[in-house]
């Protein structure tokens, strides 16, 4: 379960909040058995996402993040609930690359620069409203900052984080996210770059154990602040049998028919947590009776 911090200063001119994310990014390597960048990748886009998903107004919202660089990664996706609860993929979940020069996983690398951070937010009901902007680095947090300031002109800090073990398992996860918010001053804005420059990154401090709510503390350092909400987001999908019935009912019958193996069965699996439905010759066409009537 996840740790989401969310602060705003008493005069409410900026917001920061901060997440532990190491058991969702755990249970995400689970499912897909990613190998180590792929891991610190969609680790990243999963916080981010929880993230975002925690500030939609409506309790039915959900927001959608989705990545495609060019990189050997392929398309990344993420999507998250009003309650931070997140579930995604990546379309090729090993990928080995060489360390960077300075050690680190080459996670820009890994998604690569030629493409788009697509944000679709959905209310459920009418069109979603949907934003992009060009990748900056392929580094995720980076990108999400590029798109908070061109799409939404909101000046946003992101930093993102995974540290992966040398066995491939998740040793920290996180990530901060602070907004300046209308008419916020010139010395408070120096204050935050201030705050900024002196903050580990993200791995560094969750490594040394801090909380999330003690790097809210750190990033808003000398502003007093109020502690909005908190919340404990886990990585959860939302896919089940039925669900997956409506799926193939919306094929025609006649291409319905036309899936069974030799075997006279059928086999769905889910993208976001690998869980595999299977339907024999006849459950199909109970479905296509099921329609009809």
């Amino acid at each position: 379960m996840g740790k989401i911090y969310r602060c705003l200063t008493q005069d409410a001119t900026v917001m920061a909040m901060a997440m532990d994310a190491q058991d969702i990014v755990a249970q995400a390597e689970q499912f897909h058995t990613t190998s180590a960048v792929v891991t610190a990748a969609l680790g990243r886009l999963l916080t981010a996402t929880s993230m975002m998903g925690v500030m939609l107004k409506g309790q039915k919202d959900t927001v959608t993040l989705k990545i495609n660089g060019g990189g050997p990664i392929g398309t990344l996706i993420a999507v998250s609930d009003s309650h931070g609860n997140v579930r995604g993929y990546a379309q090729n979940p090993v990928v080995e690359l060489p360390l960077r020069a300075d050690g680190k996983l080459n996670v820009g690398g890994a998604v690569g620069t030629d493409g788009m951070l697509n944000v679709i937010r959905d209310s459920g009901s009418g069109e979603p409203y949907a934003g992009c902007v060009p990748l900056t680095s392929g580094e995720i947090a980076e990108d999400v900052t590029a798109y908070y300031a061109v799409s939404e002109q909101t000046p946003t800090v992101c930093a993102l984080g995974v540290l992966v073990n040398p066995d491939l398992t998740v040793k920290v996860a996180g990530g901060l996210l602070l907004q300046l918010l209308p008419f916020c001053p010139d010395s408070v804005i120096d204050k935050v770059e201030e705050n900024m420059k002196s903050l580990g990154s993200m791995t560094q401090m969750l490594a040394e154990g801090l909380t999330p709510l003690e790097i809210c503390e750190k990033a808003l350092a000398g502003m007093p602040f109020d502690l909005l909400d908190t919340y404990e987001p886990e990585y959860k999908c939302n896919c089940g049998r039925e669900r997956v019935e409506k799926a193939l009912l919306s094929m025609k019958p006649e291409e319905l028919l036309t899936l069974p193996d030799e075997e006279g069965l059928v086999s769905v699996d889910c993208s976001f947590c690998d869980r595999t439905y299977r339907f024999t010759r006849e459950d199909l066409e109970k479905l296509i009776e099921k329609r009809k009537g």
